[in-house]
């Protein structure tokens, strides 16, 4: 369902999880059921937003490394030469 794109099978597979008998499974199912619209859709259309979480991450790893220790500029060289 993950790598296939196949959203429209999230509710059969949530009503699965909810009548295992796996508690944690079960609290899953219940999560993803608050926003279903939003999670269907993530499963279904085409595009992602892995590369964009990437450079949010890069960015805040560089910032935690320079907290305290340098100004814009060199956060912004250090981002620059790291991309």
């Amino acid at each position: 369902m993950l790598t296939q794109s196949q959203g429209h099978r999230l509710r059969a597979s949530i009503a699965a999880a909810t009548t295992a008998g796996l508690p944690s499974l079960q609290r899953f199912a219940r999560h993803l059921e608050r926003d279903l619209d939003a999670v269907t859709a993530g499963l279904t259309q085409p595009w992602k937003s892995g590369v964009v979480e990437g450079h949010v991450n890069r960015t805040r790893m560089l910032k935690r490394q320079m907290y305290g220790r340098a100004g814009f500029d060199l956060i912004r060289k250090r981002a620059l030469l790291a991309g």
